[in-house]
C-alpha cells in the first residue's frame, strides 16, 4: 500500500510540474483540488496520497524565553530563512518554521514539514500541531494561509483568537500574489501578466480583496517580503527576503569574456516574462555577442553553480519588482538585470538609503541594454560590485530580523504580560 501511495505521489508531482502541457480538462483538474482543499477530488487526491502513512510529528518547541513560528507556506525556504536570521539577532530568541509539502514543489530547508494530504485531513497532527504552535510566544502567518489545515474550518481568524487565547502574539506576512492587486498592477506596469489573464485576472482579484479586507480587519502587525507589496498594503512594513550569501559567493569577476554568459532561470515563465525576451536574446546569441543559457526547473542545491559560471542573470519582466533570484545574483556578484519599476525604486530609496543596483530593462530595451553591457563592461562590473553591497546590507537577515523586532516582537515584549507561559 505504501509503494502505491508513493507511485501516485510521483505521478501527481509529475502533473503538477508539466501542468502546461497537459489538457485543460486535467489542468483545470489540479486547479480545483488546489483551490477547493474539501471538495470531492481533494478528498480523494488526499485519501491515495495517505495510505499507510503516518503524519509527521508535531513543531518542536524551543526552551527560550521568545519562541517565534512561522508558518505554513515557506515560500522559497525564507520561512527557513527569517527563522535562522532571527536566532542570529538575539540570544535569547529561538524560531521554527513549518513548511506544507505540496506534490511537485520545490525543495526548501524547513524546521518541520508536513504533507499537504496530512495537512487537509490528519486531526491527530492538526491538534498536535496546535498544542505545539500554542506554546510559541509569536507566531508569524504567511500569506494568509491557515496553519492548522481544516482544524478550524480553514478560517484564520478562529485560529488566531485561538492563539490569543494562549496568550501569542501574532502578525502577518505577504509574500505577492495573496495580496498583489492585478487591477493597481496593471496600471503599475504596462508589461503586468494580469493584462493577459482575462477570468483568471478576475478571480485573483477577488481573493486578493478577500485577504486585503483580513488584513484590514485582523489589523495586526503587518509585513510584505518585496518592495512593491507595499503599494497594495501601504501600512505594511518591508521585511526582504534573506539568502545565505555564503552560499552565493565568487571570487569570480563578471563580464571579463569576450562573449558574456547570460543566464535566465524563470520558476515561472510566463510570470518573468520568458516569452516576452526570448527572442531578443536568442537573436543576440546568433549574432555572437552573447552566449545565452535559459535553464527551467533548476533544483535550488544546483543554482549556485549555475549562476556562478554566469556574468549576467536576467530576472523578471513583468512584475515591476525583485525578489530571491536577483538576491541570489547579487551575492554571486553578478550583473543583475530586471524591470523594476520607478515607484519601486522609489520606495527602496525611502526604506533603505540605496539605490537599487538592478539594471533597468524592458523587453522592449532589453536589446540596447545588453548591447551597452558588453561594450563597457567596466561601469557594469561597478554595478555588479554595488549589487553585492546591497545584498550585504539588506538581505543577509540583519535587517530583516530589526524590522520584524522593531515593528512586532520588540514592541510586543515590552507589553508583555506575566501570563505568558513558559513551554
Amino acid at each position: 500500500m505504501t509503494s502505491l501511495s508513493q507511485r501516485f505521489s510521483a505521478l501527481i508531482a509529475r502533473m503538477v510540474t508539466d501542468r502546461s502541457k497537459l489538457p485543460t480538462f486535467v489542468d483545470r483538474l489540479i486547479t480545483d483540488v488546489a483551490k477547493r482543499p474539501d471538495g470531492l477530488p481533494a478528498r480523494l487526491v488526499d485519501s491515495l496520497l495517505n495510505l499507510s502513512s503516518e503524519p509527521a510529528a508535531p513543531t518542536s518547541v524551543p526552551s527560550s524565553r521568545l519562541r517565534v513560528f512561522i508558518g505554513p507556506t515557506n515560500y522559497s525556504g525564507q520561512g527557513f530563512a527569517w527563522s535562522r536570521a532571527l536566532e542570529k539577532s538575539s540570544a535569547d530568541l529561538q524560531a521554527r518554521n513549518l513548511e506544507v509539502e505540496l506534490p511537485g514543489g520545490f525543495t526548501f530547508p524547513a524546521d518541520s514539514k508536513v504533507s499537504v494530504s496530512h495537512y487537509n485531513r490528519s486531526r491527530n497532527w492538526q491538534q498536535g500541531e496546535f498544542t505545539a504552535v500554542s506554546q510559541f510566544t509569536h507566531v508569524l502567518y504567511e500569506a494568509e494561509r491557515p496553519i492548522f489545515g481544516s482544524m478550524f474550518s480553514r478560517d484564520i481568524r478562529r485560529e488566531i483568537h485561538a492563539l490569543q487565547q494562549a496568550n501569542v502574539s501574532v502578525a502577518l506576512m505577504c509574500h505577492g500574489t495573496d495580496v498583489r492587486s492585478p487591477r493597481r498592477h496593471r496600471d503599475l506596469t504596462k508589461w503586468s501578466p494580469y493584462c493577459d489573464e482575462g477570468e483568471l485576472s478576475r478571480q485573483h482579484q477577488k481573493e486578493v480583496d478577500v485577504n486585503l479586507s483580513l488584513i484590514a480587519t485582523l489589523a495586526l502587525p503587518t509585513f510584505v517580503s518585496t518592495p512593491d507589496l507595499l503599494v497594495d498594503v501601504p501600512d505594511a512594513h518591508w521585511c526582504p527576503v534573506v539568502v545565505d550569501g555564503s552560499v552565493w559567493r565568487t571570487s569570480t569577476i563578471p563580464l571579463k569574456r569576450k562573449k558574456p554568459v547570460v543566464v535566465h532561470v524563470p520558476s515561472m515563465g510566463v510570470i518573468k516574462g520568458t516569452h516576452l525576451i526570448e527572442e531578443t536574446l536568442n537573436n543576440l546569441d546568433d549574432e555572437g555577442l552573447i552566449d545565452y543559457r535559459p535553464f527551467r526547473g533548476v533544483a535550488a542545491s544546483d543554482m549556485p553553480g549555475l549562476i556562478s559560471q554566469a556574468d549576467v542573470l536576467l530576472d523578471q519582466f513583468r512584475i515591476g519588482s525583485y525578489g530571491v533570484a536577483a538576491v541570489e545574483a547579487m551575492f554571486a556578484g553578478r550583473v543583475v538585470v530586471g524591470h523594476v519599476v520607478d515607484k519601486v525604486r522609489k520606495i527602496i530609496l525611502e526604506k533603505t538609503g540605496s539605490d537599487v543596483p538592478i539594471v533597468e530593462a524592458t523587453p522592449e530595451t532589453l536589446e540596447v541594454v545588453m548591447r551597452e553591457i558588453c561594450t563597457n563592461s567596466r561601469h557594469f562590473q561597478k554595478v555588479a560590485r554595488a549589487g553585492l553591497a546591497f545584498a550585504q546590507a539588506f538581505h543577509d537577515g540583519r535587517y530583516s530580523s530589526s524590522v520584524l523586532a522593531k515593528y512586532w516582537i520588540q514592541s510586543d515584549h515590552e507589553a508583555e504580560t506575566p501570563e505568558r507561559k513558559q513551554p
